[in-house]
């Protein structure tokens, strides 16, 4: 099998097309406090949840970054990694 763009970009090591996974476990951290941060909309509890909200999603974004099965999951990783910090940016 010829290993194309195409292939290194949409398929994993064993030949199939990955878009989308099973969540792992910083991104089920990440929606369960960022839900619960909904909840809880004030006080030092708001601000614990954001802080392991935002702390679970880097990880989850460095982790396909770095460990992705193909480039379209290290890519996603990637803007999501840029999407995060640049939120965080204030003027």
């Amino acid at each position: 099998m010829e290993n194309t763009l195409v292939d290194k970009t949409f398929r994993d090591s064993s030949g199939k097309i990955v878009l989308a996974q099973m969540p792992n476990l910083p991104l089920i951290v990440w929606v369960v406090t960022s839900l619960l941060a909904l909840i809880f909309t004030s006080g030092n509890i708001n601000t614990v949840l954001d802080v392991v909200a935002n702390g679970s999603l880097f990880t989850w974004a460095w982790l396909e970054l770095f460990q992705g099965v193909n480039y379209f999951r290290r890519a996603l990783g990637l803007v999501v990694l840029i999407a995060l910090v640049a939120s965080k940016i204030q003027y």
